[in-house]
Parts: C-alpha cells; structure tokens; sequence
C-alpha cells in the first residue's frame, strides 16, 4: 500500500475539503497554496463589497468575492479592454 501526501486549505478546514476533494484537495503544496491565496483575496473583495454596496447580503457579497477572486486574472486584464468580460470564456 503506498502512501500519498494530500494538501488543502486552512481556510477551508479538513472538513470542507473532505466534502469537497475534487476542487479542495491537493497533490502539492503549491496547489493547496495557491488556493489559499484566491480564499484570501475574497474574503477581502467581500469586506470591501460588503461596505461599498449597500443591502448587499453576507451570502451574496460572498459568491461575487469568489467569482471575481477566482477569475482575477480576466478581471486584471479588463481593467485595460474591459470587453474581455463578455467575451465567451470557456
């Protein structure tokens, strides 16, 4: 029987990760890092959603924070051509 290192995110917990390993577990630290890092950034984009859109509920705030830190690489690149937005992405 081998033994094989899985990696995930403080940020998730153990638990959230279980539930979820194809997008919550990792085979390297690099991954699970990396992930880390898009958790990060949306809990702050959701702070700052939070306090700049009035009535905006914690759960909503939350999915957008997610969308935008996920895809923040299309997102910095539209800050230059925003109709990158729009365009099919797939």
């Amino acid at each position: 029987m081998a033994v094989q290192a899985v990696y995930f995110s403080d940020r998730d917990g153990l638990n959230m990760a279980l539930k979820n390993p194809e997008t919550m577990l990792f085979t390297s630290k690099a991954d699970a890092d990396a992930r880390d890092k898009v958790l990060e950034l949306a809990e702050e984009i959701q702070v700052y959603l939070a306090r700049k859109v009035e009535g905006l509920s914690d759960e909503l705030a939350e999915k957008c924070a997610m969308v935008i830190a996920e895809d923040k690489d299309l997102f910095q690149k539209a800050l230059k051509k925003p109709d990158l937005l729009n365009t099919a992405q797939d």
